[in-house]
């Protein structure tokens, strides 16, 4: 299977271990009966490390489509090469560094791999340009 296709099933997987992570987090600091609960009432965010994982799980969302529609594109193309396998591995594993990063509350460093992370998005999408 080609590097690209590996870091979509990667990126995908990694996207649900954050969702699930997140849920953890959140479920901990609001309890079982909120999260079995039907939820209707309006609560403010979760806070601390369960806040910061909601967060980092919701702006993998935000980039992780254009990701995956990017590599789609690629290998529908047939125009996948050495710049695009390098920037799938780039952006998962910025986007995977990014959640320990955001979870601890380590600011810059945090941009650093999120920018990192987009650069490996735009490699991908550039070939198809």
């Amino acid at each position: 299977m080609a590097i690209e296709l590996t870091m979509l099933a990667w990126s995908a997987a990694l996207g649900l271990a954050q969702i699930m992570l997140a849920a953890a987090f959140v479920t901990r600091e609001r309890g079982l009966a909120w999260n079995a609960g039907a939820r209707d009432s309006v609560l403010p965010p979760p806070s601390g490390v369960a806040g910061r994982l909601d967060r980092a799980s919701r702006n993998f969302l935000e980039t992780f489509p254009f990701f995956a529609a990017a590599v789609l594109a690629v290998m529908a193309a047939g125009v996948a090469d050495e710049r695009t396998a390098f920037g799938a591995q780039l952006y998962f594993w910025a986007r995977l560094v990014y959640v320990p990063l955001y979870a601890a509350g380590v600011p810059y460093v945090r941009s650093i791999a999120w920018v990192a992370s987009i650069a490996g998005l735009l490699m991908v999408l550039n070939r198809l340009f």
